[in-house]
């Protein structure tokens, strides 16, 4: 399915070095804030208070979060927890204060916003808790890479696996990088939404791999940079059609998910956006200065050798 074709090939590798140098001088201001700023995780990894408080009707969480606002707590995080009546309240620890005051304060201020608010249980998260989630993450992360490796070096070649593992991992760490840039909570519902992003990146990797594939079988006569621009332009409407509804659905989460899916959605767009980039203009180039050949996709047809006639 196409909404358009386009007749001519874009020479997208005409550009490749002006690219992979935005690219680049962005991946390093994206290190250069996570080692100043870091990350502002949430109390799964740092540690705090988690209550579950019920309700007799249905529990309005924005009139929660008002309640928490209007007493000076921040950093807070409010969800509905397994029915509409119940209520799952994150708090941060501060300095000097333990579990048991923080939850008292809490819920007089729930109380006095809706007298039927009633505390179910409460529980530390401690930072050692915290501490395993971010050593878990981390692997998961480690093995997805290694994983979309080696698929990709046994289904195409070794150098579309590095030229496509460098390309999403310049996507997650460019993630990391808004996050700590403008410190923005991150939770773990964020850190599955950056390994869901790997995951999807690779998608587009692999489709421009495979077309990239193709041409080399059918464009004979062409050099490698003219193939590679023919397999990107070729699937530009592709690309529009599959990440144009994915970020449709996303942005609704972005706008109407409320502050429980605000910053998954926004780790979804930025991953989105540049992951179609990197797969077009990282992936694609890095390929190209591997040096790929025709010999590494397409077996030479060995001409049969004419039996001697005795």
């Amino acid at each position: 399915m196409e909404f358009f074709k386009i007749r001519r090939d874009i020479p997208f590798m005409r550009h490749a070095l002006a690219f992979n140098i935005v690219s680049l001088v962005t991946f390093l201001l994206a290190v250069f804030f996570l080692a100043t700023k870091g990350l502002n995780f949430s109390i799964e990894f740092t540690g705090g208070t988690v209550m579950e408080v019920s309700y007799e009707q249905a529990a309005d969480v924005d009139k929660i979060r008002k309640a928490l606002d209007s007493r000076g707590y921040n950093d807070y995080s409010v969800q509905n927890f397994g029915s509409s009546r119940d209520v799952l309240v994150r708090m941060p620890l501060k300095p000097g204060q333990n579990s048991a005051d923080l939850s008292k304060a809490v819920m007089e201020g729930l109380t006095a916003e809706d007298r039927t608010a009633t505390l179910r249980r409460v529980e530390f998260v401690g930072p050692q808790v915290g501490r395993e989630l971010a050593e878990n993450g981390a692997l998961a992360l480690l093995i997805t890479s290694i994983g979309i490796v080696l698929y990709l070096a046994l289904r195409f070649e070794w150098k579309f696996g590095v030229a496509a593992i460098i390309a999403n991992l310049h996507d997650v760490v460019i993630i990391l990088g808004f996050f700590a840039l403008f410190q923005w909570e991150f939770s773990l519902p964020v850190l599955a939404a950056v390994l869901a992003v790997l995951g999807y990146s690779v998608n587009e990797s692999v489709v421009i791999a495979d077309r990239i594939r193709e041409n080399f079988r059918k464009m004979r006569k062409a050099s490698v940079t003219e193939i590679i621009d023919n397999a990107i332009t070729r699937t530009i409407s592709r690309t529009i059609i599959t990440h144009g509804c994915t970020q449709t659905m996303v942005s609704s989460m972005l706008v109407f998910g409320g502050p429980a899916l605000h910053y998954f959605a926004l780790a979804l767009t930025i991953g989105i956006c540049f992951g179609i980039y990197s797969s077009v203009l990282v992936m694609a180039p890095l390929v190209r200065w591997l040096g790929v050949q025709r010999e590494d996709l397409v077996k030479p047809i060995r001409e049969k050798k004419e039996e001697a006639v005795v």
